[in-house]
């Protein structure tokens, strides 16, 4: 598929416009140069919608798009439940972690846990994000988006990662989070407005020009298939997603791991004006995340329809692009450009944010604000370097890239959960029981893996994060120390939500009871 020239200059517009407007709100005021919190943390400053749609940035990217598309395809609504439980996980962040990560004044999860525990752990939990991050998250990205664009645009998979890691670099290398933040307010409406037109479209063709509600009806009769959301054992992807499990086991310790503890996601939340404009944002994404599945997960189950044929799964997104009018198909290439390379551009900044404050610093620590906000840039550029030349030997192998990187991942979340949550709600967890907890996850999980192979990961998750739980506190109360002397003191937290933000927090509860009701 080649894109038209009016659908290149679209893109070409979008891009244009994006690196303009990211350099406009990135400059600097006359006399005031650039510091560390104006750089890793926007000065404390972001407004509610600029954290909500941030959120969604930072998380919808080529792995949501691409790879839970072709999750779709394989799979069906059921993977929606990453989307769906998501809402509800962001409600319980924005109650219970956020007001306890905000009281500390941190910059990264990192320093929270030496905040907690001690420098021990802060180190650990640093060397080991750098490199899930840089190796697993970026690589994704970075292979999935230069896989689009050569299935839509035919460019060469090595240019597409250039361009792509070229593009996150000159919109957000200079102004840091800010530059990142306040653009994706624009790259969350395009990705929502080019995705629903998508599904519009691929839905009206399958019901034959009679309208996507009819395409719904349709697709639904059939594949149904493709509509269970709760998967049952004789299911040949029951393994992937265990049925009632998922609703009550491993994925709440997924979800909870990915947007309380997860930098890159969290960062922007540590950046509001306040507490109360924290909350809103993340209200703003819960409802947006509601929305998701409609916009990379049906077209995905669209596209057993209408291009039944694909060699693999992830080729379902861009191959329903090919089929959209000219001009349009710019637009929605630029949405998922968009996606691509925010989710680039949040990843380097807490890439850096964590080198940089959590590890650099600490071995120089009388360098000059100007100086940390250098090193950052450097690292953000290194990093994506890492990335492109280590993508194609981790990823070029795997069909479904989505589903490969939940289960790496949840060899490591089982024990980062545990962590945090005893630290913050356990005032007698140890730093030797919290590491032991950390590190024992991957062990557990591999002895798990080993010798119980049937065990579908999303369980396996759910059973050694309790493992791990059980470890941190045997090895706590072995130490005989008592309340630690860093434990957080909930006595000084303040807990209470507004009226808006518990009215929004039941509107969601009832809209996913509604969901998983009608395609249970």
């Amino acid at each position: 598929m080649k894109l038209a020239s009016l659908d290149i200059t679209v893109f070409v517009i979008y891009v244009v416009a994006l690196i303009g407007i990211a350099w406009w709100v990135s400059r600097e005021k006359q006399g005031h140069e650039k510091d560390t919190n104006d750089y890793f943390l926007a000065g404390s400053s972001l407004p509610w919608w600029a954290i909500g749609a941030s959120l969604i940035a930072a998380n919808i990217s080529a792995e949501q798009i691409i790879g839970m598309s072709g999750s779709g395809y394989q799979l069906g609504l059921a993977i929606a439940s990453y989307e769906w439980m998501a809402a509800i996980t962001l409600i319980i962040v924005g109650k219970y972690f956020l007001p306890i990560f905000l009281k500390h004044k941190i910059y990264t999860m990192p320093q929270f846990l030496e905040q907690r525990y001690d420098h021990r752990v802060r180190k650990v939990m640093a060397v080991f994000w750098l490199g899930v991050y840089v190796f697993v998250n970026l690589t994704a990205v970075l292979w999935l988006g230069a896989l689009a664009i050569n299935t839509i645009a035919g460019v060469d998979m090595v240019y597409g990662m250039i361009f792509l890691g070229a593009f996150s670099l000159a919109y957000s290398l200079y102004g840091g989070l800010k530059a990142v933040a306040l653009t994706d307010i624009i790259q969350v409406v395009l990705l929502i407005f080019g995705g629903l037109f998508l599904s519009y479209t691929a839905l009206n063709l399958i019901s034959g020009g009679n309208g996507p509600i009819q395409g719904f009806i349709d697709l639904s009769n059939q594949l149904p298939e493709k509509f269970d959301m709760i998967l049952s054992k004789d299911n040949p992807h029951y393994m992937d997603l265990p049925g009632i499990s998922v609703l009550i086991g491993g994925m709440w310790i997924m979800n909870l791991s990915y947007w309380g503890f997860n930098q890159y996601i969290i960062q922007r939340t540590l950046a509001a004006k306040s507490l109360q404009e924290a909350q809103k944002g993340i209200v703003f994404a819960a409802f947006l995340k509601l929305l998701m599945p409609l916009i990379v997960v049906l077209p995905g189950i669209a596209a057993v329809l209408l291009v039944p044929e694909l060699s693999k799964p992830d080729q379902a997104y861009p191959s329903l692009m090919s089929m959209m009018p000219v001009g349009l198909k710019g637009v929605i290439f630029a949405a998922l450009v968009a996606a691509i390379v925010s989710s680039l551009a949040s990843m380097t900044n807490s890439v850096s944010t964590i080198f940089t404050m959590d590890l650099y610093k600490d071995k120089r620590p009388n360098e000059s604000q100007h100086h940390y906000v250098k090193v950052g840039r450097i690292v953000s550029f290194v990093s994506l370097i890492i990335a492109m030349i280590t993508a194609k030997p981790l990823l070029g192998n795997f069909d479904q890239a989505f589903q490969y990187i939940q289960e790496f991942t949840g060899f490591f979340t089982p024990g980062i959960c545990a962590l945090f949550v005893l630290g913050m709600f356990w005032k007698k967890t140890t730093a030797t029981g919290g590491l032991c907890a950390a590190l024992g996850s991957f062990v557990l999980s591999i002895v798990f893996r080993q010798f119980w192979p049937e065990l579908p990961f999303i369980d396996r998750v759910g059973i050694v994060f309790l493992l791990c739980v059980s470890v941190a506190i045997i090895v706590s109360l072995a130490e005989k120390k008592g309340v630690h002397e860093n434990a957080v003191d909930l006595d000084e937290v303040e807990f209470a939500t507004t009226k808006g933000f518990n009215i929004a927090a039941f509107a969601v509860v009832c809209l996913l009871i509604a969901f998983y009701g009608a395609w249970w």
